[in-house]
């Protein structure tokens, strides 16, 4: 199968922290990736911005340098690469000067589309986003787009979108969650509001429960000091895994519209309920004295967590008693993200087997290896009587749909282009943001007064007591591997 692809009108995107870790591993190879693909025209201009001085010849070795990492740049022509380097200029700028914003502008084309990316600290983007404003480099036409953290709870979710609507109306403001760019979250709900075989089912009547894992093998990597302020509930629950939740429990939007869409999501927000402390686990990584989240994050004494497991109820009619388990860790087993359907036991079996009653599931994989697969119930091949196994329907579409061409995170190419095409469908509202941190922020009230986190060995699957969390209700997690 062979996508179309539809290229996007020319546009100048200015990047701010253009020399910095997101740019160059996320930004820059994936223009080149929607570059090769057809989608970007070979007239866009990208003007990077940062403090360093640099020329701009500096500046596309650099990008030049990023690409490498993520494709066979001996496999491509020099042309290409020249021509999608000819793209770049460089402009130095310090967000606490006045110096140099002069260059800035006249980079910018008055007939194009123009994109901020503050690919930078958050407490960057008052400054940033002020100084657009007042050197006069925005238009109607404009769009600016933040990166998470989206704030650290309500309060300043709220002081941020305040800040930026005082320089952006709120349908030129896109708030990134690279999991909504992922191509198997999309599929979501293509398969849930396209196809007459699931959408039926999508409720309490036949699921028994739904299961949300985002688990991780590395440490904190380097990002110890931010994560002690933050842990695992705001880095990941807060963004990845209530975007996840919400896409499972929304009811279908009249359109697929950006608004519409969203105004679904804030509903599953709303309807979440409160979270007792029986129903929240935390637990901090452990290997041996010297190997440790305390030494990670330089903080003996920390009690901020590596992991969190939750029990989560939908407040409304289609997921009435039909829990949500959501759990996140590092240091896990392996690298997963997945969302588990698991379906209700048949009411009655014909069959004497005790298999024929193995729950239907259905498992949406983000990674590794992207896709889907339903399990079902078949009778064991062979003489012998009527045995029953269960077995996957493996409907893993990577290959299929040629989605896995490129290293680069597909996620950042598609979310790229949907700023530049005005369509916010993937991207997190002001609303949306502000009833998530309002959620978030009971939760970890109730961890930081009554919870000390439990230690779970490295590389496992998580402290004992997150098992506990299932089985007490006769139901277990799904195996991390």
């Amino acid at each position: 199968m062979v996508s179309r692809i539809i290229q996007v009108p020319s546009f100048d995107l200015v990047v701010f922290g253009a020399t910095g870790d997101l740019a160059q591993r996320k930004i820059f190879p994936a223009l080149y990736g929607r570059l090769l693909a057809g989608q970007m025209p070979s007239n866009a201009k990208v003007i990077g911005i940062a403090r360093q001085d640099i020329s701009t010849n500096k500046f596309r070795m650099l990008v030049r340098k990023s690409l490498d990492v993520y494709f066979q740049l001996s496999s491509v022509s020099d042309k290409l690469i020249n021509s999608f380097l000819q793209c770049f200029v460089y402009v130095s700028v310090d967000a606490n000067s006045d110096k140099n914003w002069d260059l800035v502008r006249s980079e910018l084309r008055p007939d194009k589309i123009r994109a901020f990316y503050l690919s930078v600290a958050p407490e960057l983007f008052d400054k940033l986003a002020a100084k657009i404003f007042a050197k006069g480099l925005s238009t109607e036409n404009s769009r600016i787009v933040v990166e998470k953290p989206l704030g650290s709870n309500e309060k300043s979710a709220k002081a941020l979108n305040g800040m930026l609507r005082n320089y952006f109306k709120e349908g030129q403001i896109y708030r990134i969650d690279h999991y909504l760019g992922k191509e198997t979250v999309q599929n979501l709900m293509a398969l849930r509001f396209s196809n007459v075989l699931f959408e039926p089912l999508w409720n309490s009547k036949f699921i028994d429960h739904v299961q949300i894992t985002v688990s991780e093998k590395i440490g904190v990597q380097g990002r110890g000091a931010y994560y002690n302020k933050t842990g695992a509930l705001k880095d990941m629950v807060q963004n990845h895994i209530m975007q996840l939740l919400c896409l499972t429990a929304m009811e279908p939007p009249s359109q697929f519209v950006s608004d519409l869409v969203r105004d679904e999501k804030l509903k599953v927000i709303k309807s979440l309920g409160t979270v007792s402390e029986l129903d929240i686990v935390t637990g901090q990584y452990w290997e041996n004295s010297s190997e440790n989240f305390f030494r990670d994050v330089g903080d003996q004494n920390t009690k901020v967590e590596s992991y969190v497991a939750l029990k989560v109820s939908v407040n409304n009619l289609r997921w009435s008693g039909t829990p949500f388990y959501l759990r996140t860790g590092k240091k896990m087993r392996d690298q997963v993200s997945e969302i588990a359907i698991i379906f209700k036991e048949i009411s009655h079996s014909i069959f004497d087997d005790q298999k024929a009653k193995a729950r239907n599931k259905l498992i949406i994989r983000l990674q590794p290896n992207d896709g889907i697969t339903l399990k079902t119930n078949i009778k064991d091949p062979g003489l012998g009587g009527m045995r029953i196994t269960s077995v996957p329907l493996d409907m893993t579409f990577a290959e299929a749909l040629d989605i896995n061409r490129y290293k680069v995170a597909n996620a950042y190419e598609r979310l790229i282009m949907d700023v530049i095409r005005g369509d916010q469908t993937l991207f997190m509202r002001g609303d949306e943001v502000e009833e998530a941190w309002k959620w978030i922020d009971n939760i970890s009230r109730q961890i930081s007064s009554n919870q000390i986190p439990d230690r779970y060995a490295s590389y496992s699957s998580g402290p004992e007591s997150s098992d506990l969390l299932l089985d007490r209700d006769g139901r277990k997690w799904r195996s991390i591997k």
